[in-house]
């Protein structure tokens, strides 16, 4: 533990509750909208995907507002605002409120983690030595992911058991413990020599090719990776006629496996080529959810979230770790905006791929996955040749 500083771990741990709190509840929304609410998956897919613009513009304004007030602020602020959200959708689905005012609420909880998550990782670079960063960013996940292996675990359970509104009770007292936490660990990260001059504009930011060729293709990835919340929920449990408890389980493993592993895969990925983990972890997400087209049994489907998980350890760190590394210090937040701006339109474009797709295949889950594996081949090809030397 010396190895890092003590405000780390103190991230770490926050991550940990927020993430619990989170997918305790939260990935069954889809399923409510959809099964009690009676949306379309389409609609619900253009629900993920107003969320990936909302967040997406939570991202980048917290980049903005980490370099300019500080990220203690930027973080107390949206972890904050999320109790209280969190408290009002509760409310919303106790009374059977109106879905507007439901996806309304719900865009808002989006916005204010968008804006706590960037300025985690802007602290995240702050603190670690420049060759610890995919460690750093590895542990940052490894908390993230204890919190997925329980939360919807026990969200499966307590969705089965209770009415959906109690998740949100959950949710909003996990959330306010971790607030407390944060609140009395979290400083502003110093930025160090590496942020010695004058911090660059969102305008010279856009900019940067090199920096906006690599989020070109990140986009793909998280396109790819925003399949396993609503899309897969709602094809595990609408389409192959498997329970809450059965999805609920696949993100479990997929929580635990990143807490096993990812730490130990991120130690050894800071001694191999960027490149080259940033073209596995893409190949390994397609193959993954090419599985889940293939199979219908359950072992053979926790066998597909294997792969997939392999590919989210090797792409997430080495990926934020790129961007760091792009940033050069004097503006991290900003770039880490523009980072979650690609992370976040990809998840939620991926939400409405997905729906799209699952309406348009409802009986050939092929056509659905096959066309999710192709984009993550696409990506695959597009780091293979990202940043190579032009050949004289």
């Amino acid at each position: 533990m010396g190895r890092f500083d003590r405000l780390l771990w103190a991230l770490v741990v926050g991550q940990m509750i927020t993430s619990a709190g989170f997918s305790l509840a939260l990935p069954f929304i889809s399923l409510y909208l959809h099964r009690e609410r009676g949306l379309s998956m389409t609609v619900v897919g253009a629900i993920a995907l107003a969320n990936g613009a909302v967040s997406a513009l939570g991202r980048v304004a917290g980049g903005e507002l980490a370099d300019r007030v500080g990220r203690r602020s930027t973080l107390l602020g949206g972890v904050g605002c999320r109790v209280v959200l969190f408290l009002g959708l509760a409310g919303l689905l106790a009374m059977e409120g109106p879905v507007w005012a439901i996806v309304g609420v719900y865009l808002a909880v989006r916005i204010t983690g968008a804006l706590a998550m960037t300025a985690i990782t802007a602290l995240v670079a702050d603190v670690a030595e420049a060759g610890q960063r995919v460690e750093a960013y590895g542990l940052l996940r490894v908390g993230g992911n204890v919190g997925w292996a329980a939360g919807p675990a026990l969200g499966g359970i307590m969705a089965s058991r209770l009415p959906y509104w109690t998740l949100f009770v959950a949710t909003a007292g996990l959330t306010a413990g971790a607030l407390g936490l944060l609140a009395w660990h979290v400083r502003d990260g110093g930025q160090g020599e590496e942020a010695l001059g004058a911090p660059a504009g969102l305008r010279e930011i856009v900019a940067d090719r090199r920096f906006l060729g690599f989020m070109a293709l990140s986009l793909l990835v998280f396109v790819v990776a925003g399949q396993l919340v609503s899309t897969l929920s709602v094809f595990t449990v609408d389409r192959l006629g498997l329970s809450e408890a059965h999805f609920g389980g696949l993100l479990t493993l997929n929580g635990l496996l990143v807490v096993a592993f990812q730490y130990p895969v991120a130690r050894a990925a800071a001694r191999l080529s960027r490149r080259g983990l940033l073209v596995g972890g893409s190949v390994l997400y397609g193959l993954g959810y090419l599985a889940f087209g293939l199979f219908r049994a359950y072992p053979m489907l926790l066998l597909a979230m294997v792969v997939v998980t392999g590919g989210e350890m090797l792409f997430a760190p080495s990926a934020l770790a790129v961007t760091a590394e792009l940033a050069g210090g004097k503006d991290r937040g900003r770039y880490f905006g523009v980072y979650g701006l690609a992370e976040t339109l990809g998840w939620s474009l991926g939400g409405f791929v997905g729906g799209v797709l699952l309406d348009a295949f409802p009986g050939w889950p092929l056509g659905t996955w096959g066309t999710v594996a192709a984009v993550g081949a696409l990506a695959a090809g597009g780091f293979s040749l990202w940043d190579r030397p032009p050949r004289r």
